[in-house]
Protein backbone atom coordinates (compact mmCIF):
# COMPACT_ATOMS: atom_id res chain seq x y z
CA UNK A 1 0.00 0.00 0.00
CA UNK A 2 1.02 3.41 -0.79
CA UNK A 3 1.28 5.82 1.76
CA UNK A 4 -1.05 8.38 -0.25
CA UNK A 5 -3.67 5.65 -0.27
CA UNK A 6 -3.69 5.76 3.58
CA UNK A 7 -3.34 9.34 3.95
CA UNK A 8 -6.34 9.71 1.50
CA UNK A 9 -8.29 6.91 3.27
CA UNK A 10 -7.76 8.60 6.92
CA UNK A 11 -8.98 12.01 5.56
CA UNK A 12 -12.27 10.90 4.01
CA UNK A 13 -12.62 8.92 6.75
CA UNK A 14 -12.64 12.06 9.11
CA UNK A 15 -14.21 14.29 6.51
CA UNK A 16 -17.39 11.25 6.77
CA UNK A 17 -17.30 10.72 10.12
CA UNK A 18 -17.47 14.89 11.08
CA UNK A 19 -20.45 14.78 8.84
CA UNK A 20 -22.12 12.10 10.64
CA UNK A 21 -21.87 13.69 13.98
CA UNK A 22 -23.27 16.98 13.04
CA UNK A 23 -25.93 15.47 11.59
CA UNK A 24 -26.98 13.75 14.31
CA UNK A 25 -26.36 16.44 16.73
CA UNK A 26 -28.80 18.68 14.35
CA UNK A 27 -31.13 16.51 14.45
CA UNK A 28 -31.18 16.07 18.48
CA UNK A 29 -31.61 19.97 18.40
CA UNK A 30 -34.45 19.61 16.23
CA UNK A 31 -35.83 16.94 18.66
CA UNK A 32 -35.31 18.67 21.65
CA UNK A 33 -36.80 22.25 19.93
CA UNK A 34 -39.93 19.81 19.76
CA UNK A 35 -40.41 19.07 22.87
CA UNK A 36 -38.01 15.86 23.47
CA UNK A 37 -35.19 15.91 25.64
CA UNK A 38 -32.15 14.77 24.74
CA UNK A 39 -29.43 17.22 26.04
CA UNK A 40 -27.29 13.82 27.34
CA UNK A 41 -27.01 12.43 24.46
CA UNK A 42 -26.82 15.83 22.56
CA UNK A 43 -23.37 16.30 25.03
CA UNK A 44 -21.86 12.87 24.14
CA UNK A 45 -21.96 13.66 20.11
CA UNK A 46 -20.52 17.43 19.78
CA UNK A 47 -17.43 16.81 21.99
CA UNK A 48 -17.01 14.07 18.75
CA UNK A 49 -16.83 16.19 16.41
CA UNK A 50 -14.83 18.83 17.91
CA UNK A 51 -12.20 16.12 18.09
CA UNK A 52 -12.40 15.06 14.90
CA UNK A 53 -12.06 18.43 13.38
CA UNK A 54 -9.09 18.39 15.66
CA UNK A 55 -7.60 15.50 14.08
CA UNK A 56 -8.55 16.55 10.77
CA UNK A 57 -6.63 19.76 11.15
CA UNK A 58 -3.21 17.79 11.87
CA UNK A 59 -3.47 15.10 9.02
CA UNK A 60 -3.74 17.53 6.85
CA UNK A 61 -0.79 19.09 8.26
CA UNK A 62 1.46 16.27 6.28
CA UNK A 63 1.64 17.40 2.67
CA UNK A 64 0.47 14.45 0.32
CA UNK A 65 3.31 15.64 -2.52
CA UNK A 66 5.29 14.55 0.39
CA UNK A 67 4.47 11.80 2.74
CA UNK A 68 7.09 10.12 4.77
CA UNK A 69 7.18 5.92 4.11
CA UNK A 70 4.42 4.08 5.52
CA UNK A 71 5.38 2.51 8.41
CA UNK A 72 6.14 6.28 9.55
CA UNK A 73 2.95 7.56 8.61
CA UNK A 74 1.05 5.56 10.22
CA UNK A 75 3.33 6.83 13.43
CA UNK A 76 2.20 10.46 12.40
CA UNK A 77 -1.55 9.44 11.83
CA UNK A 78 -1.42 8.01 15.69
CA UNK A 79 0.25 11.14 17.05
CA UNK A 80 -2.71 13.28 14.94
CA UNK A 81 -5.23 10.67 17.27
CA UNK A 82 -4.35 13.36 20.21
CA UNK A 83 -4.82 16.37 18.48
CA UNK A 84 -6.13 19.23 20.69
CA UNK A 85 -8.25 23.21 19.43
CA UNK A 86 -9.45 25.61 21.62
CA UNK A 87 -13.15 23.28 21.32
CA UNK A 88 -11.23 20.57 22.91
CA UNK A 89 -9.44 21.87 25.75
CA UNK A 90 -10.33 21.66 28.23
CA UNK A 91 -12.96 19.62 28.35
CA UNK A 92 -16.29 20.81 29.58
CA UNK A 93 -17.49 17.69 31.20
CA UNK A 94 -16.59 14.09 32.72
CA UNK A 95 -19.12 13.35 29.99
CA UNK A 96 -17.52 14.94 27.43
CA UNK A 97 -14.14 13.90 27.86
CA UNK A 98 -15.37 10.37 27.60
CA UNK A 99 -16.88 11.01 24.74
CA UNK A 100 -13.85 12.66 23.16
CA UNK A 101 -11.23 9.82 24.34
CA UNK A 102 -13.78 7.21 22.96
CA UNK A 103 -13.27 8.97 19.37
CA UNK A 104 -9.44 9.22 19.63
CA UNK A 105 -9.83 5.42 20.28
CA UNK A 106 -12.20 4.93 17.40
CA UNK A 107 -9.47 6.81 14.75
CA UNK A 108 -6.48 4.95 16.23
CA UNK A 109 -7.96 1.41 16.01
CA UNK A 110 -9.43 2.57 12.19
CA UNK A 111 -5.48 3.40 11.54
CA UNK A 112 -4.47 0.19 12.52
CA UNK A 113 -6.86 -1.27 10.84
CA UNK A 114 -6.23 0.23 7.37
CA UNK A 115 -2.55 -0.15 8.03
CA UNK A 116 -2.73 -4.16 8.11
CA UNK A 117 -4.75 -4.01 4.84
CA UNK A 118 -2.51 -4.48 1.46
CA UNK A 119 -5.15 -4.31 -0.75
CA UNK A 120 -7.17 -1.17 0.74
CA UNK A 121 -8.71 0.98 -2.05
CA UNK A 122 -9.86 4.27 -2.13
CA UNK A 123 -10.60 7.47 -4.49
CA UNK A 124 -8.79 10.08 -4.36
CA UNK A 125 -8.78 13.60 -2.98
CA UNK A 126 -7.62 16.76 -4.21
CA UNK A 127 -5.13 18.27 -2.55
CA UNK A 128 -5.49 20.66 0.61
CA UNK A 129 -2.98 20.91 3.42
CA UNK A 130 -2.64 23.06 6.57
CA UNK A 131 -0.15 25.85 6.34
CA UNK A 132 2.51 26.11 8.64
CA UNK A 133 2.02 29.92 10.52
CA UNK A 134 5.27 30.89 8.27
CA UNK A 135 3.62 30.38 5.57
CA UNK A 136 0.24 31.73 6.24
CA UNK A 137 2.46 35.00 7.65
CA UNK A 138 4.39 35.47 4.27
CA UNK A 139 1.38 35.23 2.06
CA UNK A 140 -0.53 37.58 4.45
CA UNK A 141 2.40 40.33 4.14
CA UNK A 142 2.79 39.10 0.21
CA UNK A 143 -1.08 40.67 -0.10
CA UNK A 144 -0.18 43.33 2.03
CA UNK A 145 2.54 44.61 -0.84
CA UNK A 146 0.40 43.88 -3.62
CA UNK A 147 -2.60 44.41 -2.76
CA UNK A 148 -2.94 46.76 0.28
CA UNK A 149 -4.14 43.79 2.43
CA UNK A 150 -5.18 45.44 6.42
CA UNK A 151 -4.07 42.25 8.77
CA UNK A 152 -6.75 40.35 6.88
CA UNK A 153 -9.09 42.71 5.93
CA UNK A 154 -9.62 43.78 2.18
CA UNK A 155 -12.34 46.09 0.12
CA UNK A 156 -14.76 46.83 0.63
CA UNK A 157 -14.09 46.86 3.98
CA UNK A 158 -10.96 49.27 4.50
CA UNK A 159 -10.50 53.08 4.32
CA UNK A 160 -8.26 52.66 1.39
CA UNK A 161 -9.56 53.74 -2.09
CA UNK A 162 -10.95 51.55 -4.07
CA UNK A 163 -8.91 50.21 -7.34
CA UNK A 164 -10.70 50.30 -10.49
CA UNK A 165 -9.92 46.54 -11.16
CA UNK A 166 -12.35 45.15 -8.39
CA UNK A 167 -15.50 43.89 -8.41
CA UNK A 168 -17.51 44.13 -5.68
CA UNK A 169 -20.39 41.05 -5.56
CA UNK A 170 -22.51 39.82 -2.97
CA UNK A 171 -21.87 36.90 -0.99
CA UNK A 172 -25.37 35.43 -1.49
CA UNK A 173 -24.54 35.29 -4.82
CA UNK A 174 -22.02 32.45 -4.09
CA UNK A 175 -24.22 30.08 -1.97
CA UNK A 176 -24.98 28.32 -5.13
CA UNK A 177 -22.32 25.73 -7.14
CA UNK A 178 -22.95 26.95 -10.06
CA UNK A 179 -21.51 30.78 -9.55
CA UNK A 180 -18.82 28.97 -7.99
CA UNK A 181 -18.06 26.66 -10.65
CA UNK A 182 -17.48 29.78 -12.59
CA UNK A 183 -15.52 31.12 -10.48
CA UNK A 184 -13.14 28.20 -10.49
CA UNK A 185 -13.33 27.98 -14.54
CA UNK A 186 -11.91 31.49 -14.45
CA UNK A 187 -8.87 30.33 -12.67
CA UNK A 188 -8.46 27.16 -14.95
CA UNK A 189 -8.36 29.11 -17.66
CA UNK A 190 -5.74 31.03 -16.37
CA UNK A 191 -3.53 27.89 -15.55
CA UNK A 192 -5.43 26.41 -12.17
CA UNK A 193 -2.81 26.16 -9.41
CA UNK A 194 -3.17 25.69 -6.15
CA UNK A 195 -4.61 28.24 -4.32
CA UNK A 196 -4.29 29.96 -0.52
CA UNK A 197 -7.02 30.49 1.95
CA UNK A 198 -6.22 32.86 5.04
CA UNK A 199 -9.20 32.51 7.25
CA UNK A 200 -10.06 34.98 10.25
CA UNK A 201 -9.51 32.65 12.72
CA UNK A 202 -8.97 28.36 12.32
CA UNK A 203 -6.46 26.82 9.78
CA UNK A 204 -5.05 28.02 6.86
CA UNK A 205 -5.23 26.10 3.78
CA UNK A 206 -3.39 25.33 0.58
CA UNK A 207 -5.99 23.46 -1.94
CA UNK A 208 -6.33 22.37 -5.46
CA UNK A 209 -8.91 25.12 -7.30
CA UNK A 210 -11.35 22.30 -7.51
CA UNK A 211 -11.75 23.42 -3.39
CA UNK A 212 -11.73 26.95 -3.87
CA UNK A 213 -15.17 28.22 -2.68
CA UNK A 214 -15.06 32.36 -2.28
CA UNK A 215 -17.56 32.13 1.01
CA UNK A 216 -17.93 33.78 4.94
CA UNK A 217 -18.57 30.98 6.99
CA UNK A 218 -18.63 32.26 9.90
CA UNK A 219 -14.64 33.89 9.25
CA UNK A 220 -13.55 35.83 6.90
CA UNK A 221 -11.76 35.08 4.40
CA UNK A 222 -8.60 35.71 2.06
CA UNK A 223 -7.63 33.50 -1.25
CA UNK A 224 -4.95 34.34 -3.81
CA UNK A 225 -2.23 32.53 -5.95
CA UNK A 226 1.37 32.01 -5.68
CA UNK A 227 1.36 34.45 -8.81
CA UNK A 228 -0.64 37.33 -6.33
CA UNK A 229 -2.29 38.50 -9.78
CA UNK A 230 -5.72 38.01 -8.03
CA UNK A 231 -7.21 38.48 -4.91
CA UNK A 232 -10.60 37.45 -3.46
CA UNK A 233 -12.43 38.13 -0.03
CA UNK A 234 -15.51 37.23 1.63
CA UNK A 235 -16.43 39.79 4.42
CA UNK A 236 -19.23 39.61 7.33
CA UNK A 237 -20.91 42.14 5.99
CA UNK A 238 -22.52 39.80 3.11
CA UNK A 239 -19.82 40.83 0.12
CA UNK A 240 -16.99 38.85 -1.92
CA UNK A 241 -14.67 41.13 -3.92
CA UNK A 242 -12.21 39.94 -6.17
CA UNK A 243 -9.22 41.95 -7.38
CA UNK A 244 -7.28 41.88 -10.14
CA UNK A 245 -7.48 39.60 -13.25
CA UNK A 246 -10.35 37.46 -11.91
CA UNK A 247 -12.09 40.34 -11.29
CA UNK A 248 -11.99 41.09 -14.98
CA UNK A 249 -12.66 37.68 -16.06
CA UNK A 250 -15.93 37.83 -13.92
CA UNK A 251 -17.06 40.48 -14.84
CA UNK A 252 -17.44 40.12 -18.80
CA UNK A 253 -20.28 37.26 -17.34
CA UNK A 254 -23.56 38.28 -19.25
CA UNK A 255 -25.13 37.21 -15.56
CA UNK A 256 -22.89 39.50 -13.45
CA UNK A 257 -25.39 42.35 -13.15
CA UNK A 258 -27.30 40.65 -11.21
CA UNK A 259 -24.55 39.97 -8.69
CA UNK A 260 -23.73 43.12 -8.04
Amino acid sequence: MESLTLHVTARRYLMARYDELVDRYTELLGQERAGFGHQPEAWRIFPRYNVVAAILARVEQLDPDRLPALPRLVDELEKAATAQSAFTTPASSKVAAAAMAEERGLFSSAVRGWADRHDLQVAPLPYRRVLAPAESAARQQALHRRWGLDGRMWHPMIAAPMPPDVLVLAEASLWEEEPVEHVRAALRERGGGRVTELREYGEDYLFDVDLFAPRYTGAEGVWSDDTLSWIAYASHEGTVAFGGHLATALAAWPAIDRWR
